[in-house]
């Protein structure tokens, strides 16, 4: 039987993050994955170039039972921290908007400077190997594998959760969790597009490939639920997607509805009385393709029931109504594409079950659980992975 002081179930993002902490304590650590590559995730992300963290950290970015939990290991481990690694392997990186932190040249490159660390701290890796039953024995735990069981005295559990499939996404550590009796909050895809019924895909399906920026916000019974995100939204042959609306897709739930302010910073109302005083002859659809794309002009102009309607006449009090059409358009999508293009998972081990200073089972010593199994989620933009360090780092000090 294999015995190591760590076994790392999975060898993602907080896998190997946790595997190289543990491994520079002089532990004798193996990570296990049954994919064919590490770091899967890590290679497609952010456009294959990484949005390997986000500098506007905050407790108000994650999604949580208990937001505040990731607090601890968010202090601890920080993004400047994770940048300080970054820039030590010499991989050159850029800032976009709102904190975003990408890799100039490719993800690749994150995974492996991630190995390199690994092999440095003496880690082994068995890799296309599928995982067992895990139990707790007089002398730690018991992992079962295809290449025969494994025998160690801690068990950190970072095999994500059930977004993107197709590479060999399956909750198995939920059921880990569930075997050892740590209660589980309900999961659901997060950071996902939009789906919407086929009647209202018959005006949209015009609109495919259109993208343009605006403020997304989900809505039940006329009340904003969650923050507002002020990015851009794309529309799909299934409906909405683009940054603004995954953002927005981690509050929404079925029956509920999504409301768009499609020219969020302009005050549409003097834009459209001014294009009617310039020339009262154009129609509205034309002043309004000088605010939104064409194709969403012309939808916009037949649901406000001026297709080829003269903007000379039209009312001051029409102009005004036509105007909140706009900034406040409201949209009920039907559900979402779902597990296999979510880019996370909402919900996960119950974080009241945790410590969260070490990631540690309250009620089993030894076991650990870190990154997207564990129910904390974050914004789109490298949120997700920066608690995937963070909780990975966390883990490895004490494992």
């Amino acid at each position: 039987m294999e015995q190591v002081d760590v076994v790392i179930l999975g060898a993602g993002a907080a896998g190997m993050m946790a595997a190289i902490e543990a491994g520079r304590r002089g532990r004798r650590v193996l990570v296990i994955d049954h994919a064919r590559q590490a770091g899967e995730k890590i290679r497609i992300s952010g456009g294959g170039r990484c949005n390997f963290t986000n500098l506007g950290l905050g407790v108000d970015r994650f999604l949580s039972k208990n937001p505040r939990f990731a607090l601890s290991a968010l202090k601890r481990f920080t993004a400047l921290d994770f940048v300080a690694r970054v820039d030590a392997a010499g991989i050159a990186w850029h800032e976009k908007a709102l904190g975003q932190l990408f890799c100039d040249g490719s993800a690749k490159e994150i995974v492996a400077m991630l190995l390199a660390d690994m092999g440095r701290a003496k880690v082994a890796l068995w890799l296309n190997c599928t995982l067992g039953e895990v139990r707790q024995e007089a002398k730690g735990f018991v992992v079962e594998t295809e290449r025969g069981p494994v025998q160690a005295a801690s068990v950190i559990v970072a095999t994500g959760g059930k977004s993107i499939p197709k590479m060999g996404a399956t909750g198995f550590g939920y059921k880990v969790a569930e075997a050892f009796g740590l209660p589980l909050v309900e999961t659901r895809p997060a950071l996902v597009p939009l789906t919407f019924a086929e009647q209202e895909l018959a005006w949209m399906a015009p609109l495919t490939g259109v993208s343009l920026p605006v403020q997304a916000r989900a809505h039940a019974a006329g009340k904003p639920v969650g923050p507002a995100f002020a990015e851009a939204a794309l529309f799909t042959h299934r409906g909405l997607s683009g940054p603004a609306i995954l953002q927005v897709s981690s509050y929404w739930r079925e029956g509920q509805g999504v409301r768009l302010a499609l020219c969020p910073d302009l005050d549409v109302g003097a834009a459209l009385r001014a294009a009617k005083a310039a020339n009262g002859r154009q129609t509205l659809r034309t002043a309004l393709a000088a605010l939104v794309p064409e194709r969403l002009a012309r939808v916009l102009a037949g649901q406000v029931g001026h297709d080829e309607s003269a903007v000379a006449t039209l009312s001051g009090a029409e102009i005004e109504r036509i105007a909140r059409h706009l900034q406040d358009w409201a949209l009920i999508p039907v559900g979402s594409e779902g597990y296999r293009t979510a880019e996370v998972t909402l919900g996960g081990v119950d974080t009241d079950a945790l410590d969260a200073r070490t990631m540690q089972a309250k009620s089993v010593p030894g076991l650990y659980f870190v990154g997207e199994v564990v129910d904390v989620t974050g914004w789109l933009g490298g949120y997700n992975f920066q608690w995937a360090w963070a909780s990975g780092w966390a883990a490895g000090q004490v494992a």
